[in-house]
């Protein structure tokens, strides 16, 4: 569940902890130029764990129209992009490869499963639309399969694996807040991280021509703007991803209001459907 930020209250010092600090002063423990004394905590990363839903609720709503993300786990079908089945929390694709690595890691896992006598179909069709090898049953077995947690789990890994961890470590180094974060992880999870000119790499090559992230001295808002001017490039050059709202009224609206740590609640619309978490 997503649970508002609550404030965070800082308690007095207390007169042992105060006589402490005095004496770290007073005998020159210093770290970089500055008292020993702990900095207040940053605001959570897109990996605490409130943060984390809300970003699972936000990509659903782009991708399933719906808030209730792990309700995807058996949603499948081809959504004529030329990436052949896409299916699960995320999106894998019969096309692109992200499918076999989830359903070798579950054969791995739990060998003999009902998706296990697909991976040399899955392999064969890596790379195209097609259904060679999977039709008429696989849209069956991938929604039998989603009702056993193993599945889901490995659904969950591969999402972390592949788009998730790296979108957020990516975000850190370039000192981008929760929002931040999220919008690389948004751009991850439909782009990709390959070298073709629309990959998340290379949109962000492409905003860091006009801006710098705060790590290398830039403004965040200014940054976080040319880079989702770069995804919208990106996006307007597929047929299947020409509408830009989960862009324009969803992450600029946040963009726009200042809330760079994604604090709830949120309010945006993907597609013209209007969505809150509270």
């Amino acid at each position: 569940m997503v649970h508002a930020d609550r404030e965070t209250v800082t308690p007095a010092l207390s007169r042992r902890t105060f006589v402490a600090v005095l004496g770290a002063v007073a005998s020159g423990a210093l770290l970089g130029g500055r008292s020993a004394v702990a900095a207040p905590s940053a605001a959570p990363g897109l990996d605490d764990p409130a943060k984390k839903e809300t970003a699972m609720k936000l990509v659903s709503s782009a991708e399933n129209s719906s808030l209730d993300w792990k309700a995807q786990y058996k949603y499948i079908e081809d959504i004529g992009d030329g990436r052949g089945y896409t299916a699960g929390i995320i999106g894998f694709c019969s096309g692109t490869g992200d499918m076999l690595d989830l359903v070798q890691l579950y054969t791995d896992r739990k060998p003999g499963n009902v998706l296990a006598k697909y991976l040399p179909a899955l392999r064969r069709v890596n790379g195209s639309d097609s259904h060679s090898g999977l039709d008429p049953a696989y849209p069956g077995d991938w929604r039998r399969a989603a009702q056993d947690g193993a599945f889901q789990q490995a659904q969950n890994d591969e999402r972390d694996r592949v788009y998730f961890d790296p979108a957020v470590a990516q975000g850190k180094a370039d000192s981008l807040r929760a929002l931040g974060q999220f919008i690389y992880y948004d751009a991850i999870v439909m782009h990709g991280d390959g070298d073709d000119p629309t990959s998340f790499r290379n949109i962000r090559r492409r905003a860091l021509r006009s801006a710098r992230p705060p790590a290398q001295g830039g403004n965040e808002t200014t940054y976080l703007n040319a880079f989702l001017d770069a995804r919208v490039w990106a996006m307007k050059q597929e047929e299947a991803h020409s509408d830009t709202s989960r862009v324009d009224t969803e992450q600029r609206v946040f963009l726009r209001k200042g809330n760079l740590d994604l604090n709830t609640p949120l309010d945006w619309k993907v597609y013209g459907d209007s969505y809150h978490i509270g």
